[in-house]
């Protein structure tokens, strides 16, 4: 199998019939072996339905896994690199904005022996502000912290040797950013410059929440520059403190007391405990990760698949 194309879908009913019309004119046109493999993630609209029309249309090339409930888009595309049979994998959005036509890009380099080929979208992106900016912000940040020195690690469209897959699936973590987790495994990594469109039909499924437990996943899961940060803001508070401790004892014995002076402490004390908070919350965060994998959980639960059998590249119902 030269090609498989992973597709999680949630709830993007009125997406899935041209997408699928698109798509697969343009592997058509690769006149080799493709699969398409598409990640029902809990969806509540009709996009069961559609997903198993587009599976009898073209049985032998089309695969659905259908999940119990939602487990998240990177836990749906894992799914499908599980089933994947490709020598190399591209992952793609079900709502559009990143056109099927542009995956030849990606191929052409793949074929010239890069093993993950990251899609950028151009500068022209069709997102409103908010979005445009604050994915600025945070891939400025997340390089800074991470050294993971990615474009665009909001595209969805991206291309996987087969190599990077498998290492990919032999991790058992239940909170996992796969771009940043291809990236560290890649060995000849490139980038090319994709078109990106107005979202056709529906919203996005991210809220602003979702954004920022994404970028705390990847911060927190790939780098612990975060703690190494607040072990030195606590140095550098620790001897401020230490220092305006002498000097009031020091204005004590020259000038006296004076009650002036507590709403400066007070302000002191409250900056403090806002650090002290904010540390907790910055190490709590690497303990819950710790205790999400003690727990062993199944990553995903799915409901059936269509198109192989469930012991199919190892793949099973309680993953």
């Amino acid at each position: 199998m030269y090609l498989s194309v992973v597709i999680p879908v949630y709830n993007e009913s009125k997406n899935l019939r041209p997408l699928f019309s698109r798509l697969t004119a343009t592997l058509d046109e690769l006149n080799k072996s493709y699969e398409i493999i598409f990640t029902n993630d809990g969806s509540h609209d009709d996009s069961e339905i559609i997903l198993e029309e587009l599976y009898n249309l073209r049985p032998e090339q089309v695969r659905i896994i259908d999940f119990s409930s939602n487990f998240g888009q990177h836990m749906a595309v894992m799914a499908g690199f599980e089933l994947s049979q490709g020598d190399i994998v591209v992952t793609l959005d079900a709502d559009l904005q990143n056109p099927p036509e542009e995956i030849p890009k990606l191929l052409e380099l793949a074929d010239k022996g890069h093993d993950l080929v990251s899609g950028i979208r151009l500068h022209e992106r069709k997102d409103n502000w908010f979005r445009r900016n604050i994915s600025i912000l945070v891939n400025k940040v997340r390089a800074m912290i991470t050294n993971i020195n990615m474009t665009d690690h909001g595209c969805m469209l991206r291309a996987y040797h087969r190599s990077i897959i498998d290492l990919m699936v032999s991790h058992n973590e239940s909170s996992i950013f796969i771009p940043a987790l291809a990236y560290s495994y890649a060995v000849n990594p490139a980038e090319v410059k994709v078109e990106h469109e107005v979202r056709a039909t529906g919203k996005s499924k991210y809220r602003l929440y979702d954004l920022i437990r994404l970028n705390f996943d990847l911060m927190t899961g790939y780098s612990l520059v975060p703690l190494q940060i607040f072990t030195l803001i606590g140095f550098s508070i620790a001897f401020l403190s230490i220092a305006f401790v002498i000097f009031l004892f020091i204005r004590r014995l020259i000038v006296g007391p004076e009650v002036q002076g507590v709403f400066t402490l007070f302000a002191i004390l409250f900056f403090l405990v806002g650090v002290v908070l904010m540390g907790l919350g910055i190490m709590g965060e690497y303990i819950g990760r710790i205790y999400k994998e003690v727990q062993h959980r199944p990553r995903f639960a799915i409901k059936k698949v269509l198109g192989a059998k469930l012991d199919e590249k190892n793949i099973n119902p309680r993953h």
